[in-house]
């Protein structure tokens, strides 16, 4: 089964805690802190499968977690880091933000390897806060908090050209005739439900990749059908080829077909509307004599003038097929070997930037004010506040962070408590 979508939760690994411990030995009656460092936590990956052409995967699997990192251990051991998570995806896949549906990475155009979450950092161990007149520091700093994301995974076909069509107008023959893709042809609708890629080799040029879409129908850019599925899979795309019946086999009207097409185009994203677009107007084998000059007449006097070249074929004899192959290839040319690649709208990095905090005054008891929230447990992980230094970095923390101004907004007074989690300080302004 082809699978272009999935969603998935992902964790980076916890890194270790640091470890409290003095030296313990026979005729050394004051050992000096030696406890050892937290290993760091595993990060997650993503790479890029080669092998890989769906999403698969992804429909049995749906959490990825990287290891945890070790605690610190006595006698200066450091704890080992933990595993990384790597998570292999075909190329063109697109990572999202499930809430916002933001780009995080885009997994093509040489983007193979990308660190989507980083790991915990390690914690310290008490060894590290030993000082002249503190020789025995019964504190360790805690390991760093993992990271976690839910996200959805989107794979968008890479091909530098597109076939679009109405269902059972010939692509997929198309396809067959000028590649050596074998994709699935009969005489019903819908007979392609997953994208087929396919390589053009030319006689003195170096080719291009070609995908059938499969078969768009009106109001596949509100999601019809499985409009969204089919749609996605041609924004990379740098030249549009439409297939329509001209033979009017099924009774359509070719020139509606197109402009019909177009639209659906352009409401799921304008700017394939601005696109190179070739016509092709198949199955001309089909037509009586006489009847085949009008029919492709009438599709050069309605879209030639707005620069779309129509070429008469017929699929299934090779008639007319390699004009516009050559042609086509000549129009990528013109538009560069720029890939489209997907911008990226969302750092995973920065997510604990704006976590919350909260500042209230205690109801219970007098005179004591809590501050408590993620961003202040972030701060206090790597925080130690029994040094001096430590002890300077929260009273910045607490002024830049706006902490000072919403105590003095609650009436905070000199001398009044302030509790922060599990520690207590005497406030002066």
């Amino acid at each position: 089964m082809f699978v272009d979508k999935a969603k998935i939760y992902v964790r980076s690994g916890k890194g270790g805690d640091g470890h409290v411990s003095f030296r313990r030995e026979l005729f050394v009656p004051a050992g000096g802190p030696n406890g050892g460092d937290g290993g760091k936590g595993g990060d997650v990956i993503f790479v890029v499968d080669k092998g890989l052409n769906t999403l698969t995967d992804f429909r049995h699997v749906r959490k990825y977690t990287a290891g945890d990192g070790e605690p610190g251990g006595k006698n200066r051991c450091h704890g080992s880091d933990g595993e990384d998570m790597i998570i292999k995806v075909p190329e063109g896949t697109i990572i999202k933000e499930e809430n916002s549906g933001l780009v995080i990475a885009d997994m093509s155009g040489g983007n193979e390897r990308m660190v989507l979450l980083k790991g915990g950092r390690g914690g310290k161990g008490n060894q590290h806060y030993a000082t002249p007149t503190m020789q025995a520091p019964k504190y360790a700093q805690p390991g760093q908090k993992a990271q976690e994301l839910n996200l959805i995974l989107e794979l968008k076909v890479i091909a530098d050209v597109g076939l679009v069509g109405f269902p059972n107008v010939g692509k997929s023959t198309f396809l067959a005739r000028v590649t050596n893709a074998k994709p699935k042809i009969a005489n019903y609708h819908f007979t392609t439900l997953s994208p087929n890629l396919g390589v053009v080799d030319l006689d003195g040029s170096d080719g291009f990749v070609i995908a059938d879409i499969p078969g768009i129908i009106e109001g596949a850019s509100e999601g019809v059908g499985l409009g969204h599925e089919f749609l996605r899979h041609i924004e990379r795309t740098r030249v549009i080829i439409h297939i329509v019946d001209a033979a009017g086999v099924e009774g359509r009207d070719p020139i509606n077909d197109i402009r019909m097409i177009q639209k659906e185009l352009a409401a799921y994203n304008d700017e394939l509307s601005q696109r190179p677009q070739v016509i092709a107007a198949n199955k001309i084998d089909a037509l009586y004599e006489g009847e085949n000059d009008d029919a492709i007449q009438l599709l050069r006097e309605e879209f030639e003038p707005e620069g779309m070249k129509v070429f008469p074929i017929s699929a299934v004899s090779g008639k007319g097929v390699r004009e516009l192959l050559y042609y086509v290839n000549n129009l990528l040319k013109e538009t560069g070997e720029e890939k489209i690649i997907f911008e990226r709208e969302y750092f995973p990095e920065q997510i604990e930037d704006n976590l919350p905090f909260t500042v209230f005054k205690s109801e219970e008891e007098e005179n004591v004010y809590h501050v408590e929230g993620p961003r202040i447990e972030r701060m206090l992980g790597y925080t130690n506040l029994e040094s001096e230094k430590g002890f300077d970095f929260f009273q910045k923390f607490m002024k830049e962070n706006g902490i000072l101004d919403e105590l003095e907004a609650l009436g905070i007074q000199d001398s009044d408590t302030v509790k922060v989690y599990y520690h207590e300080f005497e406030y002066y302004k």
